[in-house]
């Protein structure tokens, strides 16, 4: 036998065998921590896989089919209109209100038809992070002091970051722009306007199917939670009606369809996601049997589906594992956590920026974990320092953009989000 190359399945094989043979299944933190792990990847997959991803999966796949190389490129490509690029990029979050795994299709749908490293990093970091009703909310929650750092930080983060990043890897980007210009402009089968109000129906639907429950009962935010259902089945409606007659899709599955969605949402009006689903089952069969642009739509919101979904759901369960859920906790013990953050040093900063990249926040939850930890003692600047981190990145949200950028850039955006959030709390802690 040649030991020499059957050492690394030598040690691998008794490395696993001495992790399961002492494994402490009777520690009673372990066992809480598995289910916490557990308990997190169930309520990922109620709350944000239906809602939220295959939403954004099949804009991204319309983004990879309908949007043409050329008009990405003069938008956000390396070498559009600076401010422009990251304009756009660095806005888009008070649009789409989403969290840092949802905005993971559209990054990926953006990057690959040829937006420049930088937009689309500002881009990936706006997304989840500029989010209008999370700034609000955290100004009346936890101190206009902190909501007016947290909006100035999130902006200026998604410039800084797209800027340094572009500059990092310009000469990359150079070659990645040279060979897409060379690449022939596709023929467009419809103009412009047709297309926008395509994926205009989509964001709608994307935002207003995860639009959260204000606390306050009156007001606007209220009142678009109360009629948030039929402003999206509106959106579907218009989506609906546009398949038909731009996209050429046949009318009667798309009514079948149609009729057994409401008839689900009035049968089932406490279960929205049953009817979610049952638009999206029928949607996919209709155009997944196509050979034409829709069933390309249909293939393409597929790939982003099957690249991302496993790298989300195995990063979700490590960091349940880890940290557990809002109020619950995993292996790591809350105590240890708030202790290192009771004060404004380079540790205590450092420290929240880290534990917050790495931790999941759906979108909003993180204002009343932070309520909790401010309660107990957090300071002004780490808290400030697990805003700007948090939200944007968590250990799913990092492992799907190592898929799509490499290891070597997904670590100097986490790198460069960390560090800044680092010195943002810093500043601020020591003003404030």
């Amino acid at each position: 036998m040649n030991w020499k190359r059957e050492w690394k399945p030598l040690a691998l094989i008794t490395g696993v065998f001495l992790l399961f043979y002492y494994l402490p299944v009777d520690n009673i933190r372990l066992k809480g921590a598995v289910i916490e792990a557990l308990a997190l990847t169930r309520w990922y997959a109620r709350e944000h896989v239906i809602l939220c991803l295959i939403p954004a999966f099949f804009i991204a796949g319309a983004i990879a089919v309908f949007v043409s190389q050329a008009s990405v490129m003069k938008y956000l490509g390396a070498r559009a209109n600076r401010v422009l690029a990251y304009g756009v990029a660095s806005m888009s979050g008070t649009i789409l209100a989403v969290c840092s795994c949802t905005v993971l299709p559209l990054f990926a749908g953006i990057y690959r038809m040829g937006a420049g490293l930088g937009p689309a990093t500002a881009f990936l970091y706006s997304g989840p992070a500029i989010n209008i009703l999370a700034i609000i909310l955290t100004a009346r929650i936890l101190g206009a002091e902190l909501g007016v750092a947290r909006a100035v930080g999130a902006i200026g983060f998604s410039l800084i970051i797209g800027i340094l990043m572009h500059l990092i890897y310009r000469h990359e980007e150079t070659e990645k722009i040279n060979v897409l210009m060379a690449l022939p402009e596709p023929a467009s089968s419809r103009p412009l306007w047709q297309n926008g109000l395509y994926f205009t129906a989509m964001v709608a639907i994307l935002v207003f199917a995860n639009w959260g429950k204000p606390e306050q009962t009156a007001g606007l935010w209220s009142l678009v939670y109360s009629f948030k259902w039929f402003i999206t089945g509106a959106a579907a409606l218009g989506l609906g009606m546009i398949l038909i007659v731009w996209f050429r899709l046949a009318w009667l599955p798309l009514l079948i369809t149609g009729i057994a969605t409401a008839g689900t949402g009035l049968l089932f009006p406490g279960e929205p996601l049953l009817a979610f689903s049952v638009a999206v089952i029928g949607l996919s069969l209709i155009t997944g049997r196509r050979t034409d642009e829709s069933g390309e739509w249909f293939a393409q919101t597929w790939g982003f589906a099957k690249q991302i979904l496993p790298l989300l759901f195995g990063g979700v369960l490590v960091a349940g594992l880890l940290l557990g859920r809002p109020g619950q906790e995993g292996l790591i013990p809350a105590r240890f956590i708030i202790n290192w953050v009771g004060n404004n040093s380079l540790e205590a900063n450092l420290f929240a920026s880290v534990v917050g990249a790495f931790m999941y926040f759906a979108t909003l939850t993180e204002i009343p974990i932070l309520q909790g930890l401010i309660d107990n003692g957090m300071g002004k600047g780490p808290a400030l320092a697990l805003l700007l981190a948090g939200p944007a990145l968590s250990l799913p949200n990092m492992l799907v953009i190592r898929s799509v950028l490499g290891t070597k850039k997904t670590l100097t955006f986490i790198a460069l989000v960390i560090v800044m959030a680092t010195i943002s709390g810093m500043i601020y802690g020591t003003f404030f």
